[in-house]
């Protein structure tokens, strides 16, 4: 199983639209992947005169991964991308930083601005309701999922209909999704390509969906909310993680943002 996914850099974003899927790279405990202009093992290639040709390093380990700076001159970044602006440095020279952001984005300095890349450890652990610390090796739950996160809320808000009417077989689309979430203070500036990138995220690396040739954001979101229901993954008490209902309803053009 893998411990992180590197979504290499290319005009392909999960949630836009368009044609194709983002080029990934998926690494597991102990793999390594090195970042940099380009040559020899690099496998993340950053097209900018001003990065060197081997600048870096990502190491797979257990639910998390570290990064290393190979620059002597440098800092690299690495954002939280579910934060409200949060981010670590890693210093020149610095090799095996930890890294415990579950949605990254690495941020290298660039002749052009910047070059960054996007980094996803969706298998974190998180302790259960019945885990008893010191009870033997840890149990791998294969839905790691994060109630804290954003992509949660929209699988929260996906789900909501059937959880509130198990007989409603409509689920919400994502203009839906994005009205529904807009009035919390966290998705304030929600729109409906990052609700789609959720979508993607949920689908391939949280719940690792088998969708065979039909990729269609209303397959995924039918099978997101199967699995999720059945499996309780969400549950009614989650509801309490979204706003009143009616409150702050967007126009149609807000929806569509």
């Amino acid at each position: 199983m893998e411990t992180i996914i590197v979504q290499l850099p290319g005009p392909s974003q999960w949630g836009e639209d368009e044609a194709g899927s983002p080029e990934l790279i998926h690494l597991g405990p102990g793999d390594v992947a090195d970042f940099g202009r380009g040559g020899t093992g690099v496998r993340i290639v950053l097209t900018d005169p001003g990065i060197s040709r081997r600048a870096g390093q990502l190491e797979a380990a257990g639910d998390y991964w570290r990064l290393s700076n190979f620059s002597r001159s440098v800092s690299y970044v690495v954002e939280n991308l579910e934060g409200a602006g949060e981010y670590l440095t890693v210093a020149p020279g610095r090799l095996g930083a930890p890294v415990p952001f579950e949605f990254s984005r690495v941020v290298l300095p660039a002749l052009s601005g910047t070059a960054t890349f996007k980094v996803f450890a969706p298998q974190h652990a998180y302790l259960g309701e019945n885990s008893v610390p010191g009870g033997g090796e840890q149990t791998v739950h294969p839905f790691a999922l994060d109630p804290t996160s954003k992509y949660f809320l929209v699988l929260v808000a996906l789900c909501e209909p059937r959880l509130r009417d198990p007989s409603d077989s409509a689920l919400p689309g994502v203009g839906q999704i994005v009205e529904r979430l807009r009035p919390l203070e966290s998705c304030r500036d929600l729109t409906r390509s990052a609700v789609n990138y959720h979508i993607d995220y949920l689908a391939f690396a949280k719940l690792r969906l088998d969708l065979g040739e039909d990729t269609a954001t209303g397959a995924k979101r039918t099978r997101l909310a199967s699995v999720a229901l059945r499996f309780g993954l969400v549950r009614e008490e989650h509801l309490a993680l979204l706003p009143p209902r009616n409150a702050g309803r967007l126009t149609p053009q807000e929806a569509g943002a």
